[in-house]
């Protein structure tokens, strides 16, 4: 819920009108929001649409889908439609949203379907509400549809509907940031009509359909949470019109709950009340605490009682706000109007009634200034639970007894009579009582209450003795100036008192707001942070510098707890300390020093919690002895670990969702290991057996010449089947990290030479181009893995060039560097796939005429020459079609010189 900040006088919110002042400045978006796809998001935009044209808008269509519909098709025939650009993917074409067309055509309106879309590889933006975001930044207004089961807040809540996960969604930013936003609604019988009647799917896919995603229960829960999120999305609209507008509250068009809080037991009763109430009500609510002038005088465990209230507001789902004030009712009632509060939760007043005449109460102030505003008295429960129960004891702050307070005291009242000595010439003795209220109220300002009070009676005393009649004795003749004796010493006192107080007030406001500071900052820290790493890090050297104590952290490893970080570093605990940080772990409570548990531990452990779970576990120690922290550095404590534990559980969260997406992926590993093992064995071994199953049944009838092709066969393809088996073994000790070269100094020629040798069978169709130069230096190289690089790019170069082309072999010496160049007169590598081409079990796509591979071959290659300490790079050829591998060694200078070694 959003915080008032209109003036007292009634004017305007600033936050609500410079928000609506940016909206002016850009594109206004329009949202149809539909539960499912087929409700008619499209027909009624682009029907939209059509009413904006007549009305003389300058209407263009981005995109639309209309999935052979023909009533859509035909709304889209009467709008300009601007082409789409063609993307290159996997060697195919995909039409996506021509952006720059628009920019450059720059209407007044634009359409763009499907919200969520991934767009293409290779286009300026990831997804298509990217696209829209810089139309409107441009000035250019957006129409666009969307599902409410692609909301990115909503996409868990859709999958345990549906049980199906939707991968595109939106940032639930881009509904708050629309201007309007339109639910289509439709009822789940009559959705379910239009799959049947053919109008969402082709006949095939609705019958699919209906069986798993549209059936009725799905759909009516998906249109409930459609309603309720544009419900959501219009309440806040209001909320901010009222704000921009200074419109007092209540408009009760929905729920708001506001809960006071104050240091009372009975609140965390109040507060459970409020949150139950907002639950029935499906309403968000708030806790609010108003810091008055009292609160300055609270004790440290009234202090920790209203902290440890708001923390549990917040666990239960409410928002804590607290709010500097002199009046507590009025400025309850104030945040209420402004906030479109409905309903007010109070305590029933636990004052005498002579105190509430005196005093009046909050409860009666409420009451009597809440207007259409329903308030709550609620009795409350002290016996319902304190939720200050932490079970660690603290110390109170030392107090220190200091003379130079009093000294200063007396050095200004001294002064006072000094000044007096030389005014009593000229004036009143009632004037110069006035100079010694000023030694009081100075005293009060930059010392404190006590030492004011002791000013005051040695004022009141040196007034007597030196100016009141008669002189010199502190007998007071003249009734006048008893009188004037008595005044000067109660308005002495009353006015060191407030002075005192508000130099109090003004003290805390800045150790308020120091701690704030240092809050927010170390919130933008651990929102920067992306490692655990660093998050550790930074909680440990906060909480040491704010909270001047050795800190360390501990978080689950296999089953128990370990030490992961520290300030200053230390990761030694003793058994004492492990048993109490273990306990702490396991049963989410403090253990350890001035705790009620374990205490003989040196150091203090206290869990780091969340919403969810214990998350890790804090140890805190000094050199002092006794408890560690003092009321308000506790305070501070659960403030730091409560951000600490929400970072450190992002960077998990962030962590298991990558290891969801590896495992995801080592599946789709695995599925392509396996299909490609079936196909790559399956063949060769269908063609052996077939050729020696052939040579067996039937060898006495088969001329000479066909029992030669036959065995031909069997040796090819046993020779392809232990290539492949070859290429399996090679992946595996490369992927295992197995992998050590022999390496030695060669000659680059003589490896190449061994390579042509043994590839002579696959390039029997094609002509070889050898330029290997003899005065190459040499290159230290494993001879084995470098001949299989050059032979597994001499069969990739056979499979894919024609025919009786060429097959390029070319090296050549560079700076510091080998290069080795294959090259072809194939069709050369797609854009797209020239880095993807050495990914394991990648292959591009191919014409019939090539035979298939396994997707290892150039994997390995990169492997073995990287484990050489080279580089290999794929590129197309410019002077022809053809791809060219550029193998890149690096020459060492101690490697020797060919002559020489001849």
């Amino acid at each position: 819920m959003r915080d008032d900040s209109r003036d007292k006088d009634g004017r305007p919110s600033p936050d609500a009108l410079l928000q609506r002042a940016e909206r002016e400045t850009r594109g206004r978006l329009k949202i149809f929001l539909g539960a499912a796809p087929g409700v008619g998001k499209t027909y009624e935009m682009l029907t939209s649409a059509h009413a904006r044209k007549a009305d003389g808008v300058d209407v263009v269509v981005g995109v639309v889908e209309t999935h052979g519909r023909k009533e859509t098709q035909a709304l889209v025939d009467g709008l300009e439609v601007i082409p789409r650009a063609s993307v290159e993917y996997k060697g195919r074409y995909l039409e996506e949203m021509d952006i720059d067309a628009i920019l450059a055509r720059r209407p007044a309106l634009v359409l763009v379907d499907e919200l969520a879309h991934t767009n293409a590889p290779g286009s300026r933006h990831p997804k298509r509400y990217m696209d829209v975001q810089e139309l409107l930044s441009r000035g250019i207004d957006v129409y666009s549809t969307l599902n409410i089961q692609h909301l990115e807040s909503l996409n868990d809540v859709v999958a345990q509907i549906t049980r199906i996960r939707v991968r595109e969604t939106v940032p639930d930013s881009i509904i708050d940031r629309a201007d309007d936003v339109e639910i289509i609604d439709l009822t789940p019988d009559d959705l379910i009509k239009r799959l049947h009647a053919g109008k969402v799917y082709v006949p095939k896919t609705a019958q699919r359909a209906l069986e798993n995603y549209f059936s009725p229960g799905n759909l009516t829960a998906l249109r409930e949470l459609a309603l309720r999120r544009t419900a959501q999305r219009v309440d806040e609209q209001l909320l901010t019109h009222m704000q921009a507008h200074a419109i007092s509250g209540p408009w009760a068009a929905g729920d708001r709950v506001l809960v006071c809080i104050d240091d009372h037991p009975r609140c965390a009763s109040l507060v459970r009340y409020a949150a139950r109430l907002a639950d029935r009500l499906r309403a968000p609510w708030v806790a609010l605490y108003v810091e008055t002038a009292r609160s300055v005088h609270l004790s440290e465990a009234a202090r920790d009682r209203i902290a440890a209230t708001l923390r549990l507001a917040e666990h239960l789902g409410g928002e804590a706000i607290t709010r500097p004030g002199s009046d507590e009712a009025e400025e309850i009632v104030r945040h209420a109007a402004a906030s479109n509060v409905t309903h007010i939760i109070v305590g029933s007043p636990k004052k005498s009634r002579w105190r509430q005449w005196l005093q009046g109460s909050v409860t009666d102030k409420l009451i009597s200034r809440a207007g259409d505003i329903s308030v709550h008295v609620i009795a409350g429960d002290d016996r319902e639970g304190d939720p200050v129960a932490t079970g660690v004891k603290t110390v109170s702050p030392p107090v220190q007894f200091k003379i130079r307070p009093y000294m200063l005291a007396t050095l200004y009242v001294g002064c006072a009579l000094g000044v007096g000595f030389l005014l009593d010439q000229s004036l009143d003795v009632r004037n110069i009582a006035l100079v010694f209220l000023m030694a009081v109220l100075t005293t009060a300002v930059t010392e404190g209450l006590k030492p004011a009070l002791y000013a005051s009676v040695i004022g009141a005393l040196a007034l007597n003795f030196f100016f009141l009649p008669p002189l010199y004795t502190f007998v007071i003749g003249d009734p006048e100036s008893v009188v004037a004796f008595v005044f000067f010493f109660v308005v002495a006192i009353i006015a060191s008192n407030l002075t005192a107080s508000v130099q109090r007030q003004a003290a805390a406001a800045r150790l308020r707001a120091r701690t704030t500071e240092d809050l927010y900052l170390f919130s933008r820290k651990l929102a920067g942070t992306g490692t655990l790493d660093d998050v550790l890090w930074a909680t440990a050297f906060q909480l040491a510098s704010m909270l001047k104590v050795r800190v360390v952290l501990l978080l689950p490893e296999e089953g128990t707890i370990a030490v992961k970080a520290g300030y200053p570093p230390d990761d030694t605990l003793d058994d004492a300390d492990i048993a109490a940080a273990r306990w702490a772990w396991e049963h989410n409570r403090a253990a350890g020093r001035g705790a009620d548990t374990l205490p003989g531990a040196k150091r203090l452990y206290v869990p780091l919690r969340t919403a969810r779970a214990a998350v890790g576990v804090i140890g805190l120690d000094n050199d002092r002895q006794g408890p560690l922290l003092t009321p308000e550095q506790q305070r501070l404590l659960d403030a730091l670990a409560d951000q600490a534990a929400l970072a450190i559980e992002r960077v998990q969260l962030v962590a298991d969702v990558d290891n969801a997406r590896l495992a995801e992926e080592a599946g789709k590993l695995r599925s392509a290991l396996l299909t490609s093992i079936s196909h790559d064995l399956k063949t060769p071994l269908a063609a052996i057996m077939g050729a020696a199953g052939t040579l067996r049944d039937y060898q006495s009838a088969l001329p000479e010449e066909d029992r030669l092709e036959l065995l031909t066969t069997v040796t090819d393809e046993s020779e392809r089947l232990n290539r492949f088996i070859a290429n399996l073994l090679d992946m595996t000790r490369i992927e295992s990290g197995a992998m050590e070269p022999n390496s030695a100094f060669h000659y680059i020629g003589d490896i190449v030479g061994s390579a042509l040798r043994r590839a002579a069978k696959i390039l029997s169709g094609h002509q070889v181009d050898v330029h290997v130069p003899t005065d190459l230096p040499m290159v230290r190289v494993d001879p084995v893995l470098f001949e299989q690089v050059l032979f597994n790019l001499l069969d990739n170069a056979a499979k894919y060039a024609p025919k009786g082309s060429t097959v390029g072999v070319e090296a050549e010496a560079g700076d510091a560097h080998v290069l080795v160049r294959i090259s072809d007169e194939g069709p050369g590598i797609p854009s797209g796939d020239l880095e993807r081409v050495f990914d394991t079990f990648y292959r591009v796509r191919k014409g019939d005429h090539v035979r298939a591979g396994t997707g290892l071959g150039l994997s390995i290659c990169r492997g073995f020459i990287e484990a050489m300490g080279g580089t290999i790079a794929a590129e197309n050829r410019t002077d022809r079609s053809g791809a060219v591998f550029t193998i890149s060694l690096p020459v060492l200078p101690d490697a020797p010189d060919l002559k020489d070694m001849k």
